[in-house]
């Protein structure tokens, strides 16, 4: 190829990756409308909830109008995005605290059990995907075809209770719930996030791993597979040095795709395990009709969504030949 259509190529590619930029940020300011709508509706009032039940409506009328709860939901969302541009979400309506200052306390709980569960199930998906599509077919594919859509079946919060049954009540290997000291031992760094990072798991494990699966096997294929393995390549081989090469950009989509459902599954998790995190966080400020906190974290896990699809996005991109000539 000339150095002339390689840097064509390579303007394409650059085209397309700022066109999914862009496409991310207008699909976050629309997903921020929808946040802060959604959140509006929810049945209760923060005022109410700081002051209880025994409070006079003019009580709850003045703190209304202390916390600017009483001016138009317009004027407060172009507010509200304006200092989410500037990267202050805000006062916590309850805590009574910068909301930024709550949730530094805990992203860092939450990105720790996420990196936990990747680093644990990306290996195992790679592993059940690559045997499972070498022995298409055979007694080894289907077993593992039947165990991986039984574990995309099972809803979280019924393996985590399963778990804490068989590990914590029954078998008494694991705390039911995850405490975390403060100078843990790598022992006790274990136990504490065993449960959570296994329940989050099993959902990637499943869905990352069929997706591979369809990859590679779209790889197999084709007429250069067949050629390789007419030369004497031999199988591991070819699908360490030419299969799985060919397939990166369907892994890594899959992989983004699969990775975003620890930010559904971690609701649970955290929940269920009283992890402090995120979104257990995100939880007590539904309940507590804490607009600003609710907000902040709902943002946060909707921009770390599109982040990793705009990373897939890219990765395809530049993995592609036939997307840079789009």
């Amino acid at each position: 190829m000339s150095a002339a259509n390689r840097r064509s190529l390579w303007r394409g590619a650059g085209r397309l990756i700022v066109k999914r930029v862009g496409l991310a940020l207008v699909t976050l300011l629309l997903v921020s409308a929808v946040i802060f709508t959604i959140s509006g509706l929810l049945p209760g009032d923060a005022a109410q909830e700081v002051l209880g039940r025994g409070a006079t409506p003019e009580q709850i009328a003045a703190l209304r109008h202390e916390m600017g709860l009483d001016r138009p939901a317009p004027v407060r969302y172009a507010e509200w995005l304006a200092d989410i541009v500037r990267g202050d979400p805000g006062q916590s309506l309850v805590a009574n605290k910068p909301v930024a200052d709550i949730i530094s306390e805990r992203l860092p709980n939450t990105l720790t059990l996420a990196a936990l569960a990747t680093l644990v199930s990306v290996p195992f998906a790679f592993l059940i995907g690559i045997a499972s599509a070498v022995s298409r077919g055979r007694k080894l594919d289907r077993a593992l075809n039947i165990a991986t859509l039984s574990m995309v079946a099972l809803p979280e919060f019924l393996v985590a209770t399963i778990a804490v049954l068989v590990f914590a009540v029954e078998l008494l290997w694991l705390p039911s719930i995850t405490i975390v000291p403060k100078n843990p031992t790598f022992a006790e760094y274990v136990r504490a996030y065993a449960m959570p990072v296994m329940v989050l798991a099993v959902g990637v494990v499943a869905q990352l791993s069929r997706m591979i699966r369809a990859a590679i096997i779209t790889e197999l294929d084709r007429p250069y597979v067949e050629m390789a393995l007419l030369k004497g390549v031999r199988p591991l081989r070819l699908i360490f040095r030419h299969v799985l090469p060919n397939a990166v950009g369907p892994i890594v989509n899959a992989m983004a795709l699969s990775l975003s459902y620890l930010f559904g599954g971690a609701i649970i998790v955290e929940t269920i395990f009283n992890y402090p995190g995120l979104a257990s966080l995100m939880v007590n400020a539904v309940t507590s009709r804490d607009m600003p906190l609710l907000q902040a974290c709902a943002m946060i896990f909707c921009a770390a969504y599109l982040l990793l699809v705009l990373i897939a996005d890219t990765i395809a991109i530049l993995a592609n030949p036939r997307l840079r000539q789009a």
